[in-house]
């Protein structure tokens, strides 16, 4: 993967990658400013985490954090083959980013509790959706392509329209690699600096 390529990836899909941004910005804000009216939605979900944390169902590992992690990216990915339904999960963690940065009545402890690891995280998750994104237009335009060809072999027809749009597969794969690299530093900030770094940093502001 070269550079070229990577800056390639991004700038072809240009639109892709800032319209994930703003999907996940805006349920974001949302989220934040409707917490009232997600609490009998989310609520039960943050309860059953906390629980299954204390009682030790589930271990804040390294290994943990990034598997699930690293689980949304590839759904994320694969997702933007059924109507880009990856923007759908994208949204989805940020109402609940939303609604637990507004939750919680130490807004500035959350916070500080959240941006070390997220801004890895949410970065990753905004390129995997926008990966999603450049996936589904490979699909449109190799299945655009097939339909219009005449008079050739099944294998001739599904050439030609590979061909025809395999560099948007490829960058959908750029893009799936970033996002992936970024969600593995973002497992390791969350298992071994977040608390560290919004502690001294709580201590400092308040």
């Amino acid at each position: 993967m070269m550079l070229d390529d990577v800056k390639l990836a991004f700038t072809e899909n240009k639109f892709a990658v800032v319209s994930a941004i703003a999907i996940f910005f805006i349920s974001i804000v949302l989220g934040y400013v409707l917490e009232s009216y997600l609490y009998s939605f989310f609520n039960p979900v943050v309860e059953d985490l906390t629980h299954k944390v204390q009682t030790g169902v589930i271990t804040i590992t390294f290994q943990s954090i990034f598997l699930n992690n690293i689980k949304i990216v590839f759904q994320m990915f694969l997702y933007g083959l059924i109507l880009c339904f990856s923007a759908v999960i994208l949204a989805f963690n940020g109402f609940f980013a939303g609604y637990y940065l507004a939750a919680n009545d130490d807004f500035l402890k959350t916070f500080l509790l959240i941006v070390p690891h997220g801004i890895f995280e949410f970065s990753s998750c905004i390129i995997a959706c926008a990966s999603g994104f450049v996936l589904f237009n490979f699909l449109y335009l190799f299945l655009k392509t097939l339909l219009r060809q005449d008079n050739a072999t099944v294998k001739q027809m599904l050439s030609v329209s590979f061909e025809s749009s395999s560099v948007k597969l490829k960058q959908a794969v750029i893009l799936l690699i970033i996002a992936s690299i970024l969600m593995t530093i973002a497992g390791f900030f969350e298992s071994y600096l977040t608390l560290p770094i919004a502690e001294f940093l709580y201590s400092i502001l308040t």
